[in-house]
């Protein structure tokens, strides 16, 4: 029981690391918590700081879920993975080190699955990227990408772990959206330079 609290507490402080916001404030001097969408995640760093920040905060995302998710077989424990993940997706989400508060978690949450399970990570990333390159909005390929993830986990790889926490991680991810949704239907949803959709916007009102 205390090897397990110990790996939780760990998944924490290293979910709870805000890439985003430290290369936003101490390399370029800006709070990208009041730029653009507010967000200390990829999207808007990718947004505000431009896109190499914008990858080295999606690696850096990234990279603590799988840590977070491979904290088990370092200490040669049993627990499921995922369950030890939680750990760094509430601490993405609520962050020690910005009062609590944080991201949507939607590549730290990846970076656990590449942790647990690398193929279905794959699987997912790839609907991602698909969404994202047809509608050019990354809160759309989030919202597709998990609703994926949670399908296949109950209908295809009959993981009742794996498909409890993606139920709940949908859940929240698409409540953490809530204020996306009103700007999809409307238009008005910021879109990245690529894509489909972004080269019919521009096309359309140029």
């Amino acid at each position: 029981m205390l090897k397990i609290i110990i790996m939780l507490v760990l998944s924490y402080l290293l979910g709870s690391l805000v890439p985003g916001y430290w290369i936003g404030k101490y390399i370029y001097h800006t709070d990208i918590r009041t730029e653009g969408s507010g967000n200390i995640g990829t999207t808007n760093a990718f947004r505000i700081l431009g896109p190499v920040p914008g990858v080295i905060v999606l690696t850096l995302d990234l990279l603590k879920g799988t840590l977070a998710g491979l904290l088990p077989y370092f200490f040669h424990s049993n627990i499921n993975p995922m369950l030890i993940g939680l750990g760094a997706i509430l601490g993405h989400t609520f962050s020690i080190w910005i009062g609590f508060k944080g991201g949507k978690a939607v590549a730290t949450s990846a970076g656990v699955l590449l942790a647990y399970n690398p193929p279905f990570f794959f699987m997912v990333a790839g609907v991602f990227v698909l969404m994202m390159a047809l509608f050019s909005m990354v809160s759309v390929a989030s919202l597709v990408g998990f609703s994926f993830a949670t399908v296949m986990s109950i209908f295809y790889y009959h993981d009742p772990i794996l498909s409890v926490v993606a139920v709940v991680l949908t859940i929240f991810v698409f409540y953490r959206h809530r204020n996306n949704f009103k700007r999809i239907f409307t238009g008005t949803e910021s879109l990245i330079p690529f894509g489909l959709y972004y080269y019919y916007k521009h096309k359309k009102d140029a």
